[in-house]
């Protein structure tokens, strides 16, 4: 019985792998909360790989641990293409900040393709007595106790823009990390911290409402979707550049046709 058993199931196996992928939902992970950048992001891809492969493409969100849950939990899972996850910047800053990663971000990984870049925008909350960046600096230094700034979580694009900007103007203000920056965005629209450095697109909508109050893009060049919103580099923080990136991962080993197939999806090929 236990051999018959065992025919069945590799028999069932090979019957699974002879189909051509994909046959079944792709996931996406995201591992923030949803809301942001990336989850944005991933939701997009969803949509438009959903026809492209003939299968719906769902997106799970898996937050904690500055990314590092979700992440680790797609670098083990099974190499077949089922499982995808997408990943900012912090990707690649987390190694040097946490000693005893569950993963290898090079080693369990396969890498898709390079999905985006986003620029980040300096929003503070309209109970600070600032318009610009000059006077923003002026009052983070007359103010420390004051200067709170909310972050998606430690080593994150967000929380490196801050500390960019800290480095540069020579203030210091308190860090309180989130689990994503849409998590952020409660206590930040209350008062309860004072800014953030966050994508333009998730904190866009709060500034054109008038409930965050822009101060600066953090890229060179200004945003298309704030043509009026001068750079920090404009205000005088010369050199000043930040902004987020990412992609879609698979865990390693997953077979090259499929992250060829998944490539083109994406790209429109």
């Amino acid at each position: 019985m236990k051999r018959f058993l065992f025919a069945i199931a590799a028999l069932c196996a090979a019957c699974a792998a002879a189909q051509p992928y994909p046959s079944r939902p792709v996931k996406i992970v995201v591992p923030a909360t949803p809301g942001g950048a990336i989850d944005l992001i991933a939701r997009t891809l969803g949509d438009k790989l959903t026809p492209a492969l003939g299968q719906a493409v769902v997106v799970e969100n898996k937050p904690g641990a500055a990314n590092n849950l979700g992440t680790d939990y797609v670098a083990k899972s099974p190499p077949d293409g089922y499982t995808l996850l997408i990943v900012a910047s912090s990707h690649a800053t987390n190694k040097h900040l946490y000693k005893d990663l569950p993963y290898d971000p090079v080693k369990d990984f396969e890498p898709v393709v390079y999905t985006h870049v986003v620029p980040l925008l300096l929003a503070v909350h309209p109970s600070v007595p600032a318009k610009t960046l000059p006077e923003l600096t002026a009052w983070v230094k007359a103010n420390p106790d004051k200067a709170i700034y909310a972050s998606s979580g430690p080593g994150s694009s967000l929380h490196m823009a801050a500390e960019l900007y800290m480095s540069m103007t020579g203030t210091k203000m308190h860090h309180v990390p989130y689990k994503g920056s849409s998590a952020a965005h409660p206590d930040l629209l209350a008062g309860r911290t004072a800014m953030i450095f966050d994508t333009i697109t998730a904190v866009r909508g709060h500034v054109k409402a008038g409930t965050l109050r822009g101060i600066g893009v953090t890229t060179l060049k200004r945003a298309s979707s704030l043509p009026d919103l001068p750079t920090l580099a404009e205000q005088g923080l010369a050199g000043y550049d930040a902004s987020t990136w990412g992609g879609i991962l698979a865990p390693a080993g997953t077979p090259k046709p499929v992250v060829a197939k998944l490539n083109g999806a994406i790209n429109g090929r």
